[in-house]
């Protein structure tokens, strides 16, 4: 089965490697709002220097590599899942149910593939805005770098399990238009895209914290800055293994309950 789901990989790495024009026009985009945020931080740093236990080139730091995963990851949604919601609503989707492989894997094989080029193309591409201008940290040590490797993983499938429950709601709702919009501003405001959410307060931050969201953006983030060490480190990577593990789970039991009354569309 792992040579199927490496062929999907790589077929869906092709399809999204002919967008060149769109992906320079991201590559732009997210640098000029990298700029913008980094200056934006400098200002709030200036006033309280070592707030949330960053200083201010964790926090410029912390905006580049939001930057450069906001598309690896899909927080705002896209990718494979979204093929996902359309297929169910036009009935396509009787089709996937028919291949002798899992929904879920072929989905997730398939935006795995979409995570490599993105993070070869919009996430190198303001990384090396990001060092250029404002001289931004490099993980301290090879533990770190390759505990970010990891951690980066994990952040996608955690946000493919979100997407795909997202998608699968169309076997209900025939359009996934709604829970889709509701689910991206969730990703925006609890994953530390809009702002770490080690400046989150009291018990806000504790939820922030334990969401699945932190596990897409915050987390890998911290790895990359050196935040965690030891058991610390560990610990972080078993959160989001955890929310893996969670979500995998109610997608396959979600996908179960869908697929007992699916009624095919358009046709």
């Amino acid at each position: 089965m792992l040579p199927l789901y490496a062929a999907v990989a790589r077929r869906s790495f092709r399809r999204y490697s002919t967008y060149t024009a769109a992906t320079l026009a991201g590559i732009f985009t997210n640098s000029v709002f990298g700029l913008i945020y980094s200056f934006a931080y400098l200002a709030l740093w200036k006033e309280s220097p070592d707030a949330g236990g960053y200083d201010k080139i964790d926090a410029v730091t912390f905006v580049w590599l939001g930057q450069a995963l906001l598309m690896t990851v899909a927080l705002w949604g896209g990718g494979t899942t979204d093929d996902l919601a359309e297929r169910i609503r036009t009935g396509d989707v009787a089709i996937d149910l028919y291949r002798p492989t899992g929904l879920v894997g072929w989905y997730l094989a398939g935006d795995l593939g979409r995570a490599a080029y993105h993070l070869l193309t919009r996430g190198l591409g303001p990384t090396f805005i990001g060092l250029i201008f404002f001289h931004i940290k490099l993980p301290s040590s090879a533990v770190d770098a390759a505990a970010f490797a990891v951690s980066l993983v994990l952040a996608v499938v955690v946000s493919f399990g979100l997407r795909f429950l997202v998608a699968c709601t169309a076997f209900w709702l025939l359009d996934a238009s709604g829970p889709r919009f509701f689910s991206g501003a969730f990703a925006i405001f609890f994953s530390g895209m809009m702002l770490p959410l080690v400046l989150f307060p009291g018990w806000l931050g504790a939820l922030a914290q334990a969401l699945p969201w932190a596990a897409i953006i915050q987390v890998p983030n911290d790895v990359w800055l050196g935040q965690y060490d030891g058991w610390g480190l560990a610990g972080a990577l078993c959160f989001q293994v955890l929310w893996v593990a969670l979500l995998m789970g109610t997608c396959e039991t979600v996908l179960r309950a869908a697929t007992r009354k699916v009624v095919v569309q358009g046709g």
